[in-house]
């Protein structure tokens, strides 16, 4: 393929503005006539192929679009070519270094900690679980071969080639903070627990770690059970995209695997989940589910051996071309995260979910950055605490990924050391909030209002019942106060399928909340999804209580009237029948 300098220039152009345009991740499909290229050499990396590259090549040394080409695949058509191009920003600092948060889910017994021992360590299982007991947080863990925290693991890929970077460098562990530094972008795992007891704790790492997208795990063997379809419904309930994974293929029977396949697609093409599944078997088929994984709509399936290593060189290529989710409900929707624009609009709002007492650092709270940005030296109010009070602290260390860096961006998982705060003052489900932005301490609420839509329950929900909500990093058992229709009109109760403005009331103590924010509530069997429409503050929260209150007295007075009406007919008929 001969290109002009007019060409080159004008397809370097597009590949700068698509960089530019993505801020971090983007894809390039080139399209050329292939009748005077022969096929086998264009693939083989000849003319055509190092033609492309030595373009593209230029775009990276350019320092103003400051990107990464790497090519994924080259498809075949009769008369047209498509070779297919991820650009990247290389970033300056571990500050810009883009990051896919995956929450890995699925039944007991999946091979969820097993596929991220052989991702994240680099060597094959044994069939025994070898590869996941570097994972295991707990000695009891090791002992049952079962998660039950929320553990973390993190996997790199190389800045100039996008090859894997892991924790074995050399045949020696890397920190993360090495890693890192070799990296472009990192993909940080959720490893959730699986089984049923451990419910809660997988529910509050999937609402509060704020996930971009869910890797559903499914043993070969066993099919979507148990688990599997609960943390399915839970990922759908908070609107992240899902691709699956099928593990033990090599020792699952040929007809029980088909019979595991026809099963997941049934269940993703169900009128509760209306998803596509597409299998990925090949590396044109990685690109084209990466690039559509966003959309919700499509989700890929991969199949997995961890002991023969089959189909996890696609699951890695797939992991290093998937884009961010810039859909992703609990990080507010702005500008990129890194640049100042976003700085100056967001309010800081930054989620705790873990805190420790390090020695001869204090307090340090990790997190997600749900909107803003945090740097070092910052006030901020801390709380609320169970009074619903907010205290003043600062920030004197900031970390992401075990390294150490200045600031943290809306997106970001990031550690804080806080000053003047002990341990008993932090909690998860609290906040932190700027106080350059917000003079006076913030308020915090117990009441709230939300769209829920009822999706199992075996009876009626009315007044007065109680469910565990979470919402976010928040998870606290909550009552209802009210429930009014769409029509404004108050109804008794609810039923599976019912949707309804719910007026709920934490039991224990006052939280933050933003309105827009996603909320889970569970007892039980009992399960509902909505979203919170209004937060009430002090004033309102007293009115409403009151009204309550007057409501209750009034259907109170009027029963007794009622009854007092029914014991007098009841005499007056005793005596008429005497008589």
């Amino acid at each position: 393929m001969d290109l002009s300098d007019k060409d080159v220039k004008r397809i370097t152009e597009t590949l700068a503005l698509a960089a530019a345009d993505a801020q971090a991740n983007a894809f390039v499909q080139l399209l050329y006539d292939s009748g005077a290229v022969d096929a086998k050499e264009a693939a083989a990396g000849s003319s055509n192929s190092t033609t492309t590259v030595k373009y593209a090549r230029e775009i990276a040394a350019a320092p103003a679009s400051n990107t990464n080409p790497a090519v994924k695949s080259t498809l075949n058509s009769n008369a047209v070519r498509f070779t297919s191009y991820l650009i990247r920003r290389r970033p300056q600092r571990i500050e810009e270094m883009m990051e896919v948060r995956v929450a890995v889910a699925g039944n007991v017994d999946a091979g969820k900690s097993t596929m991220l021992g052989v991702l994240t360590q680099g060597g094959l299982d044994d069939g025994r679980g070898k590869a996941r007991v570097a994972l295991f947080r707990h000695k009891h863990e090791i002992d049952s071969g079962r998660t039950s925290s929320v553990g973390m693991e993190i996997l790199g890929f190389d800045k100039t080639d996008g090859a894997p970077v892991r924790h074995t460098d050399l045949h020696r562990k890397a920190g993360w903070d090495a890693l890192c530094l070799r990296s472009s972008k990192i993909v940080t795992f959720l490893d959730l627990a699986g089984h049923e007891k451990y419910l809660k704790t997988t529910v509050f790492g999937m609402a509060g770690g704020a996930p971009d997208f869910v890797m559903l795990m499914v043993a070969a063997n066993a099919g979507v059970t148990g688990m599997g379809k609960e943390h399915l419904g839970l990922a759908l309930a908070l609107g992240i995209p899902v691709f699956v994974v099928v593990t033990k293929i090599d020792m699952c029977p040929p007809k029980v695997l088909d019979a595991t396949l026809k099963q997941l697609s049934k269940v993703l093409r169900s009128s509760g989940c209306r998803k596509l599944p597409v299998a990925v078997s090949d590396r044109k088929a990685v690109v084209m589910a990466a690039a559509r994984c966003v959309s919700r709509r499509v989700c890929p399936v991969f199949q997995i051996s961890n002991v023969t290593g089959e189909g996890v060189d696609l699951l890695q290529t797939f992991l290093n071309i998937l884009p961010l989710n810039r859909h992703n409900s609990t990080i507010s929707p702005s500008v990129s995260p890194a640049s100042p624009q976003s700085e100056q609009a967001e309010m800081l709002r930054f989620d705790i979910n873990e805190i420790f007492a390090v020695p001869y650092v204090g307090t340090v709270v990790s997190g997600v950055v749900s909107s803003g940005s945090v740097h070092l030296g910052d006030a901020l109010w801390l709380g609320p605490d169970f009074n619903g009070q907010f205290i003043s602290t600062q920030v004197r260390g900031i970390h992401r990924k075990r390294a150490e860096v200045e600031a943290g961006y809306r997106g970001q998982s990031v550690s804080l050391a806080l000053r003047k705060v002990g341990r008993n003052q932090a909690r998860k489900g609290m906040v932190l909030l700027s106080r350059a932005q917000i003079e006076q301490p913030p308020v915090a609420t117990s009441t709230f209002e939300a769209e829920v839509v009822v999706l199992y329950h075996s009876t009626t929900i009315t007044r007065k019942y109680q469910a565990m909500v979470h919402c976010g990093a928040v998870r606290q058992t909550a009552r209802v106060l009210s429930i009014c229709s769409a029509n404004d009109e108050n109804e008794d109760a609810l039923r599976t399928g019912s949707r309804a403005r719910v007026l709920f009331q934490f039991i224990r103590h006052p939280e933050h909340l933003t309105e827009g924010t996603r909320l889970v509530f569970r007892e039980g069997r009992t399960k509902g999804v909505g979203r919170v429409t209004r937060v009430f503050d002090t004033a309102e929260q007293s009115a409403i209580l009151a009204s309550i209150k007057q409501d209750k007295l009034k259907q109170t007075s009027w029963s007794n009237k009622l009854d007092h009406s029914q014991k007098a007919s009841a005499v007056e008929h005793q005596i008429s029948t005497k008589s």
